[in-house]
C-alpha cells in the first residue's frame, strides 16, 4: 500500500512520530509518537492545510511517499468512533480513541476517515509497533506550498 505525508523538509526522513508525541493531533495525545499519512496527495496537502497556520508554512516542505505492508492493519468504522470526532478543533474524544489503540501497538497502521473528507482515509502509522522497520520511504521529494490555497 502506499501513502504520503507532507512535511518539513529537514524531519522528512524520520519515522519515529517525534512530531505527533511532542505537540499531539486529531488521533493521539501529547507523548504519543504517531505518524499521519493519506490515502493521495491531493489529501495529504488538504491535511497539511487545515492543520497549519499560514505563517508557520516553512518555505523547506517535502511529499514523503510511504509503502506500507499490507498486513497488520485495523480499519476502523465510523460507527466506532466518537459522536464528535470530525469536529475542529480535534475533541478529546477523539485524541483518547486513538491513542489507546496506538498504546495497544496490537496494528502498525490504523486506517481511519479524514475529518476533511470523511468518504477518504487517512493512516496512523504506529512507531510502537514490532513491525515499523517494515514502514519503506519510497520517494522524497521537495514540495512547494501554493499559497493560494490558503489565503488570511
Amino acid at each position: 500500500m502506499i501513502v504520503y505525508r507532507i512535511g518539513r523538509t529537514r524531519h522528512a526522513k524520520d519515522l519515529s512520530g517525534e512530531g505527533a508525541r511532542l505537540f499531539g493531533g486529531r488521533w493521539n495525545q501529547k507523548g504519543v509518537p504517531c505518524l499521519y499519512a493519506s490515502e493521495s496527495r491531493a489529501l495529504a496537502l488538504l491535511e497539511y492545510t487545515v492543520n497549519v497556520n499560514q505563517d508557520d508554512i516553512p518555505r523547506a516542505l517535502s511529499i514523503i511517499t510511504l509503502e506500507l505492508p499490507d498486513t497488520s492493519i485495523r480499519e476502523v468504522a465510523v460507527t466506532e468512533l466518537p459522536g464528535d470526532w470530525s469536529q475542529a478543533p480535534a475533541p478529546a474524544s477523539a485524541k483518547a480513541f486513538g491513542t489507546r489503540l496506538l498504546q495497544a501497538a496490537e496494528h502498525l497502521i490504523i486506517k481511519l476517515p479524514s475529518a476533511v473528507i470523511p468518504a477518504e482515509f487517512n493512516y496512523l502509522i504506529n512507531p510502537l509497533h514490532a513491525d515499523i522497520n517494515t514502514i519503506k520511504i519510497t520517494d522524497l521529494r521537495d514540495f512547494v506550498y501554493d499559497i493560494r490555497i490558503k489565503t488570511t
